[in-house]
């Protein structure tokens, strides 16, 4: 006879069986984070947010936060703890990348401009998987990942948190968002051959504008990227000519903030950017064709330019050996020594300036040399490119109470480079130290 206590016994052994099955079965193994105290010691610390490097510095980490900072004289060192000497180098936050298009080929591999038809759909988030760790390794800890198809970035993101590789904090934009044949859109193509709607980011008009912005949020996207103006490396649009109209813009601007996310805009043109400023978007990307008035309306708004010099650093350099070929390579010249001013004029202005690299344009992992043409092209001091690629990418960002600055309570997220980067900005380009959430990737002896 069947009895309830029957049951229950048959219900109980059965759900053992299955937790027993569960347990066996591999799972997601989970980011990598610190476990346990941490003493990291270097001749000096810069802790991103503009004071005066402490000598003779010591950070300590207790699983993945941050409990103390500064010099080895004012610092009680837990017993116990693990610590780690890098002797004559520099601490600074994880550097933050605002601009980067990580997945995919990069630019001048010879597959590249017709990846979209030759490569299979998931072969660029293939790619994106050693692009990750090479950026993670240069010392970028976290990035804002500009553009991408199919929600590769999406997916990218989910691997890192989860553990299945490693790689920088990404926040996602999804699909760029344009106007049908602009920057943003597959173009020089036949017609019907990449054709796209709002749900990969081709949008005319404020209601589809609206549509684009819900869907890709709907996905997974931290932050709206737009295309303002014409690109350099597009087919069949001036560098400088304005895309999206006001009241596009504005559009996608509510949008966005309704659902809280920012608006990335890329922009070029001299126009192109006012509307976009006016329009209330957190950054303008490149902004090469920067004028006074723009430049001024920028500080007035708060609106952040990310300069993406590496950028114009490279396609100059590809059209000077005729990589870059005709129109493209034209515009390319003009932008390169365009932005060479305005990052200029945006210092002159006190526009707020945020490290930004266009990587996908210039090889992964080389992102730091950002650093040295912000001195070197902008003129900018050591200290405030530090800054850049520090405090200010995470109030861009949106997450300076967390990240950006070496800070007691914030995310273990820690860079060294060997001696001193206010000396030698070039230094920045070599990390000899990476923690991330507290977890050593880089430099452990």
């Amino acid at each position: 006879m069947v009895t309830l206590r029957s049951i229950t016994a048959l219900c109980t052994f059965v759900l053992g069986i299955c937790s027993a099955l569960d347990a066996q079965q591999p799972g997601a193994p989970g980011e990598r984070r610190g476990s346990g105290v941490v003493v990291i010691k270097a001749a000096q610390i810069i802790d991103g947010r503009g004071g005066a490097p402490i000598r003779n510095g010591v950070v300590v980490v207790s699983d993945d936060k941050i409990m103390a900072v500064g010099p080895l004289a004012s610092i009680t060192i837990p017993a116990g703890a693990k610590t780690i000497d890098l002797g004559d180098a520099t601490l600074m936050p994880g550097f933050i990348d605002a601009h980067t298009h990580i997945i995919g080929r990069v630019l001048g591999d010879p597959e590249q401009q017709n990846s979209a038809f030759r490569d299979y759909d998931s072969f660029g988030a293939i790619l994106a998987v050693e692009n990750a760790r090479r950026t993670l390794m240069a010392g970028f800890t976290t990035i804002r990942n500009v553009g991408a198809p199919n929600f590769d970035d999406m997916a990218l993101r989910k691997a890192i948190n989860e553990g299945w590789t490693p790689g920088p904090r990404i926040l996602t934009a999804g699909h760029s968002i344009g106007i049908t044949g602009g920057h943003c859109d597959e173009n020089g193509y036949k017609p019907g051959a990449a054709d796209g709607d709002y749900k990969t980011g081709i949008a005319d008009g404020p209601e589809q504008v609206r549509a684009a912005v819900r869907y890709q949020v709907k996905y997974g996207a931290d932050v709206i990227k737009t295309c303002a103006t014409g690109g350099v490396l597009s087919e069949g649009d001036a560098v400088g000519a304005t895309q999206y109209t006001f009241e596009e813009l504005k559009a996608m601007v509510e949008e966005a903030e309704k659902l809280e996310r920012k608006v990335a805009a890329h922009a070029h043109g001299t126009e192109g950017i006012k509307i976009a400023a006016r329009a209330g978007v957190a950054s303008i990307e490149h902004g090469s064709f920067l004028d006074e008035e723009g430049a001024k309306l920028m500080a007035q708004k708060g609106t952040f330019l990310v300069p993406t010099l590496m950028a114009g650093e490279t396609v100059e350099r590809l059209a000077k050996t005729n990589v870059l070929k005709g129109f493209r390579g034209e515009k390319a010249l003009l932008a390169a020594a365009a932005m060479r001013n305005a990052i200029k004029l945006a210092m002159a202005n006190k526009v707020k300036i945020a490290l930004g690299t266009d990587a996908g344009v210039i090889q992964h992992g080389t992102n730091a040399h950002e650093f040295t043409l912000m001195v070197e092209w902008g003129g900018m001091s050591s200290m405030d490119a530090i800054i850049a690629g520090t405090m200010n990418g995470a109030k861009l960002l949106g997450i300076d109470k967390t990240h950006g600055s070496l800070t007691n309570g914030k995310a273990a997220d820690i860079v060294a480079v060997s001696g001193d980067p206010l000396k030698n900005i070039k230094l920045m380009e070599s990390t000899v130290f990476v923690m991330k959430n507290g977890a050593i990737y880089k430099g452990e002896k």
